[in-house]
């Protein structure tokens, strides 16, 4: 993957790496989402990184792009690790991470779909809540709702497998949750293809992909416009490496201007311009 790409994105994106290749290393899937809070009297960009692996799996809190972190590690032999607390400092002030996953249920990957809470607590105020169990949350933390409250900037999974990948994405905060399948087509007997799918649907399809291994294209979901960036140039041309790397992002809304202060992410809306085409070949759907 090309350190040109992108490393933030716009809000509500979601970015994608498929590995086919072997590698040395343990094959660990992530799903990293970034939040925008306000923490230790700064508004702050904080990441939750979820991972799961062959020998267990956690969780980790980074605030201001790993200056502080906070790292949990459940294996299957420690249950006592499911729940708990840990702390840190930032700027001197305290920081405190609760987490209760002894009873949560997973449908597909790291993260938990339900009966869960993690509460990141600062200054006796709940700076960031995840999961369903809210009551419990604030019991446990004995602190009061943020005065801001947080708001999630991207989310990105790093997936090991074959050139097919299935996912699930909001667009805007409490939208439908959509199916995304991307499928890449390498075989020696015909030429590659690549499709992008959104709710069973095409919305992006590539046939030439020898030649448009990078490009990006628009869409339309929910109404509104979303840019699908791709490069997939280490599965055609290093398949040991084979990386790919797909990337949905939407614009940042009018209604939330401080999120385009966020320091940590000065190419939010950028795309490098020699890796940026647009594919007019493609079909385009928008419902």
């Amino acid at each position: 993957m090309h350190d040109a790409f992108p490393s933030c994105f716009g809000e509500y994106g979601v970015q994608v790496l498929d590995t086919s290749a072997g590698s040395n290393k343990v094959t660990q899937n992530l799903v990293t989402c970034l939040y925008q809070t306000k923490l230790a009297g700064k508004c702050r960009p904080l990441s939750i990184t979820w991972f799961k692996n062959l020998i267990g799996q956690g969780l980790s809190v980074n605030v201001d792009v790993d200056q502080h972190m906070c790292k949990v590690d459940m294996k299957p032999w420690m249950f006592w690790k499911k729940q708990g607390l840990k702390s840190f400092e930032v700027d001197d002030i305290k920081v405190e991470v609760y987490w209760d996953l002894s009873s949560a249920n997973y449908i597909c990957g790291p993260v938990p779909s339900d009966s869960f809470f993690v509460a990141v607590v600062s200054a006796g105020e709940v700076v960031l809540l995840l999961g369903d169990m809210y009551n419990e949350a604030y019991k446990k933390t004995k602190a009061k709702p943020a005065s801001i409250e947080a708001i999630r900037v991207s989310r990105s999974e790093h997936v090991f497998g074959k050139r097919y990948h299935c996912t699930k994405a909001q667009f805007e905060e409490g939208g439908k949750a959509h199916d995304i399948v991307i499928e890449c087509q390498i075989r020696p007997s015909s030429e590659p293809r690549m499709y992008v799918r959104v709710d069973q649907q095409i919305v992006v399809q590539v046939k030439r992909l020898m030649w448009k291994f990078r490009g990006n294209q628009t869409i339309v979901v929910d109404g509104a416009p979303v840019e699908v960036f791709w490069d997939v140039h280490s599965w055609l041309f290093n398949p040991r490496a084979g990386h790919a790397v797909f990337m949905f992002q939407t614009c940042l809304s009018s209604d939330k201007p401080w999120l385009k202060e966020v320091d940590a992410c000065p190419s939010v809306l950028q795309w490098p311009g020699t890796y940026s085409f647009k594919d007019k070949h493609s079909s385009v759907s928008g419902n």
